[in-house]
């Protein structure tokens, strides 16, 4: 009974590890969406979105009343109190007679109590900083956008890597699957006296390499993967299943973007210029801004005492109250032209960006000029790759026929295989060929979003 119940609790066990290891089922568009909220440079763009956010309210919060409260507590020693110093005369005959005289008139405790309150009526820089407010947390955001785009653009390559990956190795086992059976027929052949030695040795060659082609392109698509799950921000051990295999989805897409047409506006870095230029603006305008006076309202109220005794010092029925308030002008007059200067700057700056923005519009230009005409050459690479893939197929096809019915050699049915393996890997070099200059399109259009 005792081996029954370990055997259950074994079915058990693997039953749920068979659960927690069921592959997950994606396509191009499910990777992308995990990638924006998983991959963890996507969280940290987010994240600076959110410092940003609080950034711009700690510059808020200068426009609203500020209120701040003070107590003091002085202990003044009585064998070294602190003295005043005064004109003896003017006690006296009521003129100065140049002879200083120090006396104590403080007492060993005193306390003291305030509470403040002052808001700023007006300052330039102030008003300046909160127009800008919505453009400062703009740019983040833009930040976020391009961050966005990058995620997009290495998950979408690699995503077709993966694809072309799988093929590959699927049409590999298949071929070395044939070339065995091929080997087993060959031998058998070579017993009944019809086939020499050479023949089944050219043939295990031809096994050996497949072998180790496979191996390489099994360690190749391992490795394509684990690069998805890492733009992905997924476990490298979670199993995963690509929905989007259909090559010729692919291609037909490739085609339709030949016929794309530009716009700025749809490039997250031609957004994040504009903005750049906007703040830049803004600074300007801030030390414009910033020769204006600036204005402030205050208030204060407290209570002081002073006492012989520490005890005393805490009395409140002996505290005197006070009340103060008014106006704070500060007019700057001359700082050294530093604020010259600092004009000067900006307008740089903004002169400066302008030609950023021209030089992004022809960067975008060149990009996409280019990467339409490495389209193109895949797409044509690929069509004559799939061409000869099919006349490899066939030729290797009917060396088989020829072979089997007597009239064929086995060495021409080994060099029809190792031409279908050369044009097999020339397809596949032309399938990710066309993948990358896809997603270098696309990126240059500002197309990746879909």
């Amino acid at each position: 009974m005792r081996k029954l119940y370990i055997a259950l609790a074994w079915l058990a066990t693997m039953s749920t590890s068979a659960r927690a290891q069921q592959p997950i089922k994606l396509s191009l568009q499910e990777c992308i969406d995990y990638a924006l909220k998983n991959s963890y440079t996507m969280k940290n763009a987010h994240l600076d979105v959110l410092i940003q956010q609080a950034q711009v309210k700690q510059t808020t919060a200068a426009a609203y009343p500020q209120l701040s409260g003070k107590s003091d507590l002085v202990h003044f020693s009585r064998n070294h109190p602190q003295y005043s110093f005064f004109d003896a005369g003017a006690f006296t005959q009521g003129k100065p007679t140049g002879i200083i005289t120090a006396l104590p008139f403080t007492i060993p405790y005193t306390v003291s109590g305030s509470i403040t309150l002052s808001q700023v009526l007006f300052d330039g820089s102030l008003v300046v900083a909160l127009q800008a407010g919505n453009t400062i947390l703009e740019m983040a955001r833009n930040s976020e956008n391009i961050t966005a785009e990058g995620v997009r653009y290495n998950v979408f390559k690699a995503y077709n890597s993966l694809v072309v990956a799988y093929k590959q190795y699927d049409i590999i086992k298949s071929s070395l699957v044939l070339a065995r059976s091929m080997e087993q027929d060959l031998i058998k052949t070579k017993q009944a006296g019809f086939a020499e030695k050479i023949d089944v040795e050219r043939m295990a060659v031809q096994i050996n390499n497949l072998a180790s082609d496979s191996m390489k392109v099994a360690n190749g698509l391992s490795l394509a993967e684990q690069m998805l799950k890492y733009q992905l921000g997924l476990n490298l051990n979670t199993p995963i299943v690509l929905t989007d295999t259909a090559v010729s989805k692919r291609t037909s897409e490739a085609m339709q973007l030949m016929g794309a047409q530009e716009n700025y506006d749809r490039v997250p870095e031609y957004a994040a210029l504009q903005t750049a230029l906007k703040l830049n603006e803004y600074n300007l305008k801030r030390y414009k801004f910033s020769a204006l006076p600036t204005l402030a309202a205050f208030t204060s109220r407290g209570a002081n005492y002073g006492s012989a005794e520490f005890k005393d010092a805490f009395k409140l029925k002996d505290y005197i109250e006070y009340y103060n308030g008014g106006l704070s002008l500060s007019v700057p007059m001359f700082g050294g032209f530093k604020r010259t200067h600092l004009m000067r700057e900006a307008r740089l700056n903004i002169e400066k960006t302008h030609n950023d923005i021209d030089n992004l519009k022809l960067s975008l230009d060149f990009q996409a000029s280019a990467a339409k005409t490495s389209l193109k050459n895949a797409l044509l690479q690929l069509q004559s790759q799939q061409r000869n893939l099919e006349l490899a197929n066939s030729v290797l096809d009917l060396a088989q026929k020829k072979y089997k019915a007597g009239v064929g050699s086995n060495l021409e049915v080994n060099s029809a295989q190792t031409e279908l393996l050369r044009s097999q890997n020339n397809y596949f070099m032309a399938l990710t060929d066309l993948a990358n200059a896809e997603a270098d399109l696309r990126r240059a259009l500002g197309m990746l979003k879909k």
